[in-house]
Parts: structure tokens; sequence; C-alpha cells
């Protein structure tokens, strides 16, 4: 295995996003807004707002329906502290699973298909490196910004939940358990299935906006996992992200090995 050039080609693919505005602004724009301005906003509503009867009644119900160890955590919370927690602890957690995958989906897009759009896949494919060491290259390129990508938006996100929180909560209660197994073992397995999508979609398309679109169908498991949370079907825990992450990297798992096995230098060339 050739790390050396697979250490070039993971470079060449980031300095080329960092200068590629189109790919850029949604990795800058889109952690602002779910890590930073709604934190900000649903924060400042939790802690000045008035909160109806009636939002109160709704928030006893979901909170009958938790588990009892979610229900033991909470418990000595006031109105608006269970307000609080709830909105920027709970149910904001899998919005925060989009940040990784949108930035896996936009780089790999770029990556795979986006050589394609600019007529220098062929070089590439021509250059003395086998299939397999450029395909770990560009996986590197994706899954090493979108880690770095989600690491920075957690920590920005912590700093901005405890700093409004703090007239409200009076201590540092953020992150909690839950929340560090969502950023160090789901939010990469998340990362990873993104990869494995854009993979398998790239050898078919030929463009960055058909690799970009059809690669954001992941993200439809994290809008159900929001869905449930809302719906009070479900609720992330401890226990539940170490599962949902396990099952993550073992479907991730596939879709990389399938999506390899697709990356071949004949299909590629054939498509240009």
């Amino acid at each position: 295995m050739n790390w050396r050039a697979i250490r070039a080609i993971a470079r060449k693919d980031i300095t080329v996003v960092f200068r590629h505005r189109a790919v850029l602004m949604p990795l800058i724009i889109v952690p602002i807004i779910l890590q930073v301005i709604f934190p900000i906003g649903f924060g400042a509503a939790a802690v000045y707002a008035p909160i109806q009867s009636s939002d109160m009644q709704d928030l006893s119900q979901m909170l009958a329906t938790m588990p009892p160890s979610l229900q033991n955590e909470l418990a000595g919370l006031n109105d608006r502290q269970l307000f609080f927690v709830l909105m920027l602890v709970y149910l904001f957690a899998p919005m925060y699973l989009f940040v990784p995958v949108m930035v896996a989906n936009v780089i790999a897009a770029d990556s795979f298909a986006g050589e394609k759009e600019r007529k220098t896949m062929e070089a590439l494919l021509h250059s003395p490196v086998t299939a397999r060491e450029m395909l770990i290259g560009k996986v590197l390129s994706a899954l090493i910004p979108a880690i770095g990508v989600s690491l920075a938006s957690f920590i920005l996100y912590s700093i901005i939940v405890n700093a409004v929180g703090w007239p409200l909560m009076g201590r540092i209660f953020f992150p909690n358990v839950m929340w560090l197994v969502l950023v160090l073992w789901v939010a990469p397995a998340v990362s990873c299935l993104g990869l494995g999508v854009s993979v398998l979609v790239s050898t078919r398309v030929s463009t960055f906006q058909e690799a970009y679109q059809m690669g954001g169908l992941v993200v439809l498991p994290i809008v159900a996992l929001m869905l449930g949370q809302v719906s009070g079907v479900l609720f992330l825990s401890p226990v539940f992200a170490v599962v949902l992450g396990a099952i993550l990297w073992l479907i991730a798992g596939g879709v990389l090995y399938f999506g390899s096995r697709a990356f071949q230098r004949e299909r590629l060339l054939s498509q240009l």
C-alpha cells in the first residue's frame, strides 16, 4: 500500500474543497445555522419567553413516556429548565448528525463526480496508483474534514448551550454521556455511511449536483430519528446511541464494500 500516494490524493482533494466556493459554503453555513443560530434562538426562548400551560402539559406527557433513567436525569428541574434541557440536549441531538453526513456527502460528491465534471478524472486514473489506493485517498479526503467539522461544531455547540443556559441552569451541564457517544461513535459512522453512498452514486453519475442530490438520501434516517423523538416514539440515551452507532457502522461497512467493488478503473474510464 503506497501511503505516500494516498496522502497526496487526500491532500489534493482537501485543497480543492477549500478553493471551491460552491463546496465550501455549505460546510460553513449549515453548521452555523444548526449549531449557533438555532440553539441561541431556542435557548433564549426557553430562558425569557413566557411558557404557556399547554406547552408544559405537552412536556409532562412527553416526560411520562420517557425511560426511567431519563426521567431520573431530568428530575428536580423546574419548568423552564426542563423545557431548555429537552430542547437543546435531547430533541436537538439528531440535528447534530446532519453536520457530519452533509460534510461527507458534499466533499465526496465533489471528490468523485466533481473530478469527472472538471475533466481531471482521466489523468488520475492513468496515474501510477492502484484503484484501492485511489479510493482510500478519496475516502480520507472526505472523512477527515467531516470528522473535523463535526468535532468543531460540537465544541461550538457546547460553548453556546452552556453560555445561553447559564442564567437558567447556573452551572455547566453540557455535554452529557449520550452526546459524547453521539459525537465519538455515531457521527463517524454516519460520515462513513454518507461516504459509502457517495462512492456508489459517483460511479454512476457524472456531475457534482447529481451525486450530491442522490447522496442526500442518507439524511432520511436522521429525519426519521428526529420525528421519532418529537413524537415520543423513541428517545436518545447512551445505550440507544451505542446500538444505533453499531447498526450504522455495519451498514456503512457494507455500503463501502460494495462501493469499492464498483470503483474500478475500466468502469470509470468508460464513463468519461
